[in-house]
């Protein structure tokens, strides 16, 4: 009879492969995590539709969608509503696919585009894209891909010694990180009053004024990334196992992880570009999802999943349970400045 695990040695290292219904129960789980985050994630999205300083009921709602002469509330459901929910749940998929990308690949649960720089580049990207070009949608997004882009290469050469390990990228990439966040300041303070304006409301990270045309760029975009990073997602396994595992199993390493390093900023730089950088849901919506799922390691789908409620409740509390409404990434930062505590407090005990 087989057994629901197998060793394969390389050198100093085991490696545990699970196979048969151990597999098959830890696939079954996950399935079963993401259809609840759905479920909830859908119930906290109708809950946005409904509420607000004008309430409605379901069957209003229904109405509105469907009835062009709805008047007012069509507006307020169809136009105002309805994207900034949407764009919520699309983005926040995208922020929690691309922190398990770098959380896989370093194998540290503290790797999140926010921490290691990235999200810092794509801000100083849209920066200079508001100041210098006019601050329109194509600019911002263009400006933020870039700097995204450049600085996830940066970080990656710089912290390049016969491959990258994953402690020297974090430690690279949060100095990388505090030179961005200073060059950032000065692009605000250097700017004109009204620009500077503009670029500290965008960079306080907000789904205020979301509409339709975001969205669908954006979300447009991002469901091509998942998609493409849902191809990758074995290749990232395997790397998650160690170079040696992943080189033995026939995956290039080094080209395969610079390709999944810019896969993973990208889905951050599209989300950046539309609503400014919104901060910690990458860090911790991988971990949650890991801890729900339990799973061995970090996976992209339940990351995602996770994500994206993660930023829709957010988003809802900022609206309507705190006293004054506030951005989304004030809200999350707040949140995930408690858990960043929360788990280098456990990881420390871990490691004793």
């Amino acid at each position: 009879m087989n057994s629901p695990a197998s060793m394969i040695d390389f050198g100093r290292r085991t490696w545990r492969i699970r196979r048969g219904p151990v597999a098959v129960h830890g696939a079954l789980r996950t399935v079963v995590v993401c259809l609840g985050l759905l479920l909830v994630t859908c119930a906290v999205g109708v809950a946005g539709v409904v509420t607000g300083d004008l309430d409605f009921t379901i069957a209003e709602v229904w109405r509105a969608l469907r009835d062009p002469d709805a008047g007012f509330d069509r507006v307020v459901i169809l136009e105002w509503r309805v994207p900034r929910v949407t764009a919520a749940i699309v983005f926040g998929a995208a922020l929690g696919a691309s922190g398990a990308v770098f959380q896989a690949l370093t194998r540290n649960p503290l790797a999140s585009p926010d921490v290691i720089g990235l999200s810092a580049g794509s801000h100083t990207g849209g920066l200079v894209a508001i100041i210098l070009l006019g601050g329109t949608y194509s600019a911002i997004a263009g400006g933020a891909l870039i700097g995204g882009v450049l600085t996830a290469v940066a970080i990656y050469l710089l912290a390049y010694r016969r491959g990258v390990q994953g402690f020297r990228l974090i430690v690279v990439g949060i100095g990388v990180s505090a030179m961005l966040t200073a060059a950032n300041t000065y692009l605000i303070l250097r700017a004109e009053l009204d620009l500077a304006m503009s670029a500290a409301a965008w960079g306080a990270g907000s789904l205020n004024g979301t509409n339709w045309e975001q969205v669908l760029i954006g979300g447009g975009v991002i469901v091509v990334l998942l998609t493409v990073l849902t191809v990758f997602a074995p290749a990232l396994s395997q790397l998650g196992l160690g170079d040696e595992a992943a080189a033995a199993s026939g995956v290039t390493v080094e080209r395969t992880r610079l390709t999944l390093v810019v896969l993973g900023v990208a889905p951050v730089a599209v989300v950046t570009a539309a609503a400014g950088p919104i901060a910690f849901v990458a860090l911790a919506a991988p971990q949650i999802a890991r801890r729900l799922a339990r799973t061995a390691g970090v996976t992209i789908t339940p990351a995602a999943f996770t994500g994206a409620f993660l930023l829709l409740a957010a988003d809802y509390a900022a609206q309507h349970l705190l006293p004054v409404t506030l951005p989304v990434g004030l809200v999350t930062v707040v949140i995930g400045g408690g858990y960043l505590v929360w788990l280098l407090v456990a990881e420390a005990r871990r490691r004793l």
